[in-house]
């Protein structure tokens, strides 16, 4: 491996070619009576970097084992024994990974992950309450062209159209003439984020919205054409477009939730069958 002949060298920079603690292996660094050994740092270099890189990764990694090494020997000079009890602690810690791998072996094994379009829309509608938007959102088309283009008065009947036919010819021409155009109906934006493209700036976004089904607003060198498909205003119910993924989420995890629920109550029932536990 590639961090061999560098971790020789490393020892060489470092005038660590005296320290031994096993005939067959050199150590790179001590801390009192602890040492760093090469087999240490397997795995610490990834392969394909380069010897400067390397040596330097290197370098790093022991330096940090030696300030690590030396905060550790004050501590447990300076800590009373019981303090440095964590037999416990690590007990259960060690318990706690144990089961935690073992659950996550039985979700692998044992989890439905398909949700269906029915169950997301289900929840959605049984918790009508529990998506609300943050902020004012709309679905839009929108065209940016040139102020005295030509084919404004085409791109404004186009984006009034809904007819399949009308929306390939205007997606053909906001790629030949636009300057910048947004003709996906179907998802949402916040409402800032469309102030953002345009030179919008209603003095209040809830009026504006509840009265706007086209814009066309220009600065200096541009026009803007505006057609709003849908709004929702803030603290609204969310559309079920936006909250998919979450929904699907939830539904998983509550899966999870039964899933486990259940193995630990049958584990508990059949000890219990089996005498296999006793509370006295």
């Amino acid at each position: 491996m590639q961090w061999r002949p560098l971790l020789f060298a490393l020892i060489l920079l470092t005038s660590c070619s005296g320290f031994f603690k096993k005939k067959t292996e050199r150590s790179l660094a001590r801390v009192y009576d602890d040492y760093l050994f090469e087999s240490d740092l397997k795995g610490v270099v990834p392969p394909d970097i380069s010897a400067k890189d390397s040596i330097m990764m290197v370098k790093s990694y022991v330096d940090n084992w030696v300030r690590q090494r030396l905060i550790l020997h004050q501590a447990e000079k300076n800590l009373q024994s019981s303090q440095l009890d964590f037999s416990k602690q690590l007990e259960n810690y060690k318990n706690s990974l144990i089961i935690f791998e073992y659950e996550n072996q039985l979700i692998h094994q044992k989890l439905d992950t398909v949700v269906t379009d029915e169950e997301i829309s289900n929840y959605y509608n049984t918790n009508p309450n529990t998506f609300l938007v943050r902020d004012n959102i709309v679905r839009i088309q929108y065209a940016k062209l040139p102020l005295k283009s030509k084919f404004i008065p085409k791109v404004r009947i186009l984006l009034l159209s809904d007819k399949p036919d009308d929306r390939n010819k205007l997606a053909d021409l906001c790629e030949q003439q636009s300057f910048g155009y947004f003709i996906d109906d179907q998802k949402w934006i916040f409402f800032t984020d469309l102030m953002n493209l345009v030179p919008l700036r209603p003095a209040d976004q809830t009026v504006f919205l509840n009265k706007n089904r086209q814009v066309e607003v220009n600065d200096q060198t541009f026009t803007y054409l505006i057609r709003f498909r849908d709004y929702r205003l803030r603290d609204s119910n969310s559309p079920l477009e936006l909250e998919k993924q979450k929904i699907q989420d939830i539904i998983l995890n509550r899966r999870k939730m039964e899933l486990l629920g259940k193995m630990h109550e049958y584990i508990y029932q059949n000890a219990q069958k089996q005498n296999d536990f006793e509370v006295f």
